[in-house]
């Protein structure tokens, strides 16, 4: 009898132990450094703790090829994550690849979304041709024109609310500029002039500003894009013939360039919100700034953009367990719902209920440049196009030397056609 009740208290003891129902374990990847990095884990830590029953259990490789090479290397064995972050400009090369699984209607209704409640340039990014979703678009990330109030005091640039306005043509823009240099701006136009990414994203909102397209039925820059390419590295380069931009700044420096005062404008991703927001809440900026969507300098509003996303990769030949899959579109579904947390490193939310929401329209400077998401500028549907691919090879490799002096504009164009040609297959 003593044994029997001994061993009835040890049942007991066990099954209080165990959690009430099985815990879905969730693998996550992503490439979030930084400000982003920080942010994202805690909104994993938020959803984790919100659901018992699902757990994110999450790696940060590194960003770029590396994590694009893990994902490509993962999917043929069978040992990827169940869900993954990933930029909608490289959207294309993984469909060429083979290594995303669809995102069906069933999966956004257990997400409990709609893909209506979207905008419409995010969503095309993470479509294919025959517009099958293949991920969810989680923000636009963009290049913004940030701007030192203080080499603008006195001008017609200013609205009584401090707020950029008057510039609606690349002569406004420069007409700005030389205004900041009789201020004192020593450096009136930062970005980063020494590596691709900056090089490109300048390059390709001023082409898109033309309704520039790269890559037309698999040729580039057919007809007058050469032209509109021309055109975006003359301004460029105009601009480094005047001194007014820095020659073969890296990133960093170019970001100094603009915090330590020197800039009036500096060209950079709503990313580096945070990093102004940080300084001057600290009292370390010494002056008032803003930021505000790329005004139109060309023909019409464009603005080179991003997304990041929500991606589920391919597991070799095996088949997710769809109540595995059913837990996925709920961390996805409630990442969205919960994007006002991401937003605050400076990006848009893609979801439209957030963007619109009161709580995001109060935030200074995501609200004022909000309106970009309707012209965001996504790069060309290409495998040669995306983060860390041949095109910001050509930028940094052809635009980049016609922009310091080294090569005409023309023989840039005619350059980089050649090689981004050679590669489209």
């Amino acid at each position: 009898m003593n044994r029997l009740v001994s061993i009835l208290a040890a049942s007991a003891v066990s099954l209080a132990a165990l959690p009430a129902s099985a815990q879905t374990e969730i693998t996550w990847w992503d490439f979030l450094g930084g400000g982003d990095g920080v942010r994202m884990r805690a909104m994993i830590d938020q959803f984790n703790a919100e659901h018992p029953d699902i757990n994110i259990s999450p790696t940060t490789s590194e960003w770029g090829v590396p994590f694009y090479t893990r994902v490509r290397t993962s999917a043929a064995v069978g040992q990827g994550p169940d869900i993954m972050t990933y930029h909608l400009s490289r959207l294309p090369l993984a469909l060429q690849e083979g290594v995303l699984t669809e995102i069906t209607d069933a999966d956004l209704e257990a997400a409990g979304l709609d893909i209506g409640d979207f905008f419409d340039a995010a969503v095309d990014a993470a479509s294919d041709a025959d517009g099958t979703l293949y991920a969810v678009p989680f923000d636009i990330h963009s290049i913004v024109l940030y701007y030192n109030k203080n080499f603008l005091e006195g001008s017609d640039f200013l609205d009584d609310n401090g707020i950029l306005t008057g510039i609606n043509s690349l002569e406004d823009f420069e007409r700005a500029v030389a205004y900041t240099i009789e201020q004192g701006s020593r450096a009136p136009i930062s970005y980063q002039t020494g590596g691709p990414g900056g090089i490109w994203r300048v390059f390709y909102t001023l082409f898109g500003q033309q309704g520039g397209e790269l890559i037309v039925d698999g040729q580039v820059l057919p007809g007058d894009n050469a032209a509109k390419a021309q055109r975006a590295i003359e301004v460029m380069a105009n601009w480094g013939e005047q001194g007014w931009q820095p020659e073969q700044a890296e990133y960093p420096a170019s970001v100094a360039l603009f915090t330590s005062g020197q800039s009036a404008f500096h060209l950079n991703g709503v990313w580096e919100v945070p990093t102004l927001n940080d300084l001057a809440n600290g009292g370390s900026l010494g002056f008032d700034w803003g930021a505000v969507q790329v005004p139109q300098m060309m023909d019409q509003l464009a603005t080179w953009a991003d997304s990041h996303a929500f991606a589920i990769p391919i597991q070799s030949d095996q088949q997710m367990d769809p109540e595995r899959r059913e837990a996925v579109m709920t961390v996805i579904g409630w990442m969205q719902r919960n994007a006002i947390a991401w937003a605050d490193a400076g990006h848009i939310p893609a979801y439209r209920p957030v963007a619109e929401s009161d709580e995001y329209q109060a935030m200074e400077p995501n609200a004022t440049y909000a309106s970009l998401a309707d012209t965001a500028f996504f790069d060309p549907r290409s495998e040669i196009a995306g983060v860390a691919s041949p095109v910001y090879d050509a930028a940094v490799n052809v635009i980049g030397p016609a922009m310091h002096g080294f090569l005409s504009p023309e023989d840039a164009v005619s350059q980089m056609q050649m090689e981004l040609q050679r590669l489209i297959r």
